[in-house]
């Protein structure tokens, strides 16, 4: 796991980029704490910062170079099976100076270029530069778990892991308004675009093509939809999703450094750190417990999988205080407005993670693969229809004039409520896409002071949410969710965190084994009446305590609404949300604003939160950034 950099100049004045790499290089300090490396040849330059994980010497080191001096790579992420492919190409002639993956990889991409790509089981974002033919090929893996962005224009082309690095070079800074608006709704901004009008995010699953001619760009990797062999009965399902996942936990423990476990407590964590536990003894496992908060605390069932198990279990008991304290420094590592308030808790769990631990694994991608979100069991009630969901329908106008709030019990079940109601009011697009977010399209354009390109907007809608529609089977939300949820807003959250803390963190569930199989299975299997993430709860419950079942799954929310109130009033309204100040920036509504803020300090703030973190992430953002 590290950062990677590089440009390619067109033409002469696209040395202005060339030149920038080593300074694109220190700003990825933190993905690369371990060393730093660059290689600059005629048109082109190629940055990596290290985090040593596999062949932790200098043999590893990057940029790498084949002996030839043709061929130099520079590599993000890990090539679990790198070693059946290393036997192979040594049987036939290859000679090896180093023990690492991207030694291996170097040699396949000679070989095969991108054909070679299906081959890596593992996740990456890489450059492979072809020094006789001056072509730059770069790829990123199947779902997205690490970032590449790049900029291209008729002088150059650059690239980069993180936007602060791609910010060393001489980019244009012009706000993408329509992915602000997007922002708005989402809180994050989906792929492949970016803030920014001159910067795109190669999406999973594709690679691109540099030459001084053009881009090619193109995908090689689509999640199938459906299973090449006939599907399996349910308890066949089980068993073979069991001994998937337990494979891909297996591959994932290879390390020369310090290795861990994530254990919230809850399924996921802690199918992961049960089958790793099996592989290796003495596993430490960590865990974030919320002192001020102990309706979300969830440490209690943490140590039963710890004990169970005999892993070596760190608690992390924060308090409030210890939240709002990291609050400054996570909102400065972000470069790209990013507005999921979780953020936050998995800063600190890295941060003290990484105290004991180079790796961490994760249950990361389980809930997308396989149905384990409210909104997927509201989904399927609304498909399956039944008196319940007829009952909260009827009585949509009461959740609607009802206090709704994410910080207390009832607003939170009236909130749902009333979401349930008008989701049924919706076609199962318009519905997707508003419970994916937290606006509606009254909000949304009240809130803008600019002129929205309404074409624009759409077409991106749509791409969206291309898969809604297709089938009307469940699935299809999931899939979606695969392409959207997931690297838009999960993977970049964990990916941002982590690597601001130099910690590297592995999802089993995202093994591609695992999610071809999943996939391509039926959607009751998911999700049914029997509940959510139902495959998953049986096929690992004889391994797991008891006490993890019949009990309601707590998502943490982060304590919000009382700083806006106390702490961070002053901040947001008298500075970042002046009103004089909005009015000179142009981007909002003053007039919208003070609507949210009377909201927010109303008996019924509903998602006035999560909208003001919107703004408030996006505001200080663009004061660090838009000079």
């Amino acid at each position: 796991m590290c950062g990677i950099t590089g440009a390619f100049a067109f033409t002469a004045s696209g040395a202005a980029f060339t030149d920038r790499c080593a300074d694109a290089v220190r700003a990825l300090a933190l993905r690369g704490p371990d060393g730093s490396g660059v290689y600059q040849h005629g048109p082109i330059s190629l940055g990596h910062a290290r985090l040593s994980i596999i062949d932790v010497s200098h043999n590893g080191a990057q940029p790498f170079t084949d002996d030839s001096g043709r061929y130099t790579l520079v590599f993000n992420g890990e090539f679990f099976n790198f070693q059946s492919y290393r036997d192979q190409l040594q049987k036939e002639g290859i000679r090896f100076r180093s023990t690492s993956d991207t030694e291996v990889l170097l040699h396949l991409l000679i070989r095969e270029g991108e054909a070679c790509l299906p081959k890596i089981n593992g996740f990456f974002a890489f450059a492979f530069w072809d020094r006789q033919t001056e072509t730059l090929l770069l790829a990123r893996d199947r779902y997205g778990v690490k970032p590449l962005l790049f900029s291209h224009s008729p002088e150059a082309f650059c690239f980069a892991s993180e936007m602060k690095s791609l910010l060393a070079y001489p980019v244009q800074r012009q706000i993408d308004k329509t992915s602000l608006f997007h922002y708005l709704h989402l809180n994050y901004i989906p792929g492949p675009f970016s803030i920014f009008k001159d910067v795109e995010k190669l999406e999973p699953g594709h690679w691109m093509r540099v030459k001084k001619e053009g881009i090619e760009r193109q995908s090689w990797y689509q999640i199938s939809d459906r299973t090449i062999e006939p599907v399996p009965d349910y308890e066949t399902a089980q068993k073979q999703l069991f001994e998937k996942l337990n494979k891909a936990v297996e591959r994932r423990l290879i390390s020369d450094v310090p290795l861990g476990s994530f254990l919230s407590g809850g399924i996921d964590s802690s199918v992961v750190t049960a089958l790793a536990a099996q592989h290796r003894s003495g596993l430490h496992t960590f865990s974030i417990g919320y002192k001020d908060e102990p309706l979300f605390d969830e440490t209690h069932y943490a140590k039963l999988v710890a004990n169970k198990y005999g892993t070596k279990h760190t608690v992390f008991s924060l308090s409030n205080k210890d939240l709002f304290d990291h609050l400054q420094e996570m909102l400065d590592y972000i470069d790209e407005p990013f507005a999921d308030s979780s953020a936050l808790a998995v800063n600190i769990l890295c941060k003290e993670t990484r105290k004991q631990a180079t790796v961490a694994l994760s249950g990361d991608g389980a809930d997308e693969l396989f149905g384990g979100y409210m909104k997927h069991l509201g989904e399927w009630k609304l498909r399956n229809g039944g008196v319940k969901a007829e009952v909260v329908s009827l009585l949509a106008p009461l959740w609607n004039v009802l206090p709704k709030s994410r910080n207390s019990a009832y607003g939170n079940l009236f909130r749902k409520l009333d979401k349930f109601a008008k989701g049924r009011q919706l076609s199962p697009t318009d519905r997707y896409w508003k419970w994916c977010g937290y606006a509606d399209d009254t909000y949304l354009r009240s809130m803008i002071a600019f002129q929205l390109n309404e074409n624009e907007a759409q077409s991106r809608r749509s791409h969206f949410t291309r898969f809604i529609g297709k089938t009307g089977d469940m699935n299809e939300v999931l899939l979606n969710d695969m392409h959207l949820v997931l690297p838009g807003d999960m993977l970049t959250k964990v990916d941002l965190m982590s690597m601001a803390r130099s910690l590297e963190v592995r999802n089993p569930f995202l093994d591609v084994e695992v999610v071809d199989f999943a996939a391509g299975l039926p959607a009751d299997y998911k999700v049914s009446g029997k509940g959510r993430k139902r495959i998953v709860q049986d096929a690992f419950r004889h391994i797991l305590p008891p006490e993890l079942y019949n009990r309601p799954k707590q998502g943490f929310e982060v304590p919000l609404l009382n700083w806006f109130r106390g702490d961070l009033k002053a901040w947001i309204f008298d500075e970042l949300l002046e009103p004089a100040y909005i009015k000179q920036q142009g981007l909002f509504n003053p007039e919208a604003i003070e609507t949210l803020r009377l909201a927010l300090f109303s008996n019924d703030p509903g998602d006035s939160t999560a909208k003001i973190w919107a703004l408030i992430v996006f505001q200080n953002w663009y004061r660090r950034w838009m000079k």
